[in-house]
């Protein structure tokens, strides 16, 4: 049993070298492979015609952010 989670470990520590070598040989960070939602044209997740009550207060502090900011 020992051997089994010394043998995942390691496939798991070697991965994770696998990735940080990558990272510093590219210096490119990681990113998803489709680009995201935002790729389809979508600005939201949910495609409602009309946001919910939480989003429409979210929205709304964001703009009210937006406007006392100073610049």
């Amino acid at each position: 049993m020992l051997t089994v989670f010394l043998a995942t470990f390691a496939v798991f520590l070697l991965v994770v070298l696998g990735m940080s070598l990558g990272y510093l040989v590219k210096r490119k960070s990681i990113q998803g492979s489709c680009g995201g939602i935002s790729s389809l044209g979508l600005e939201k997740v949910c495609d409602c015609p009309e946001p919910c009550d939480a989003r429409k207060k979210r929205l709304a502090r964001e703009a009210q952010r937006q406007q006392n900011r100073i610049l």
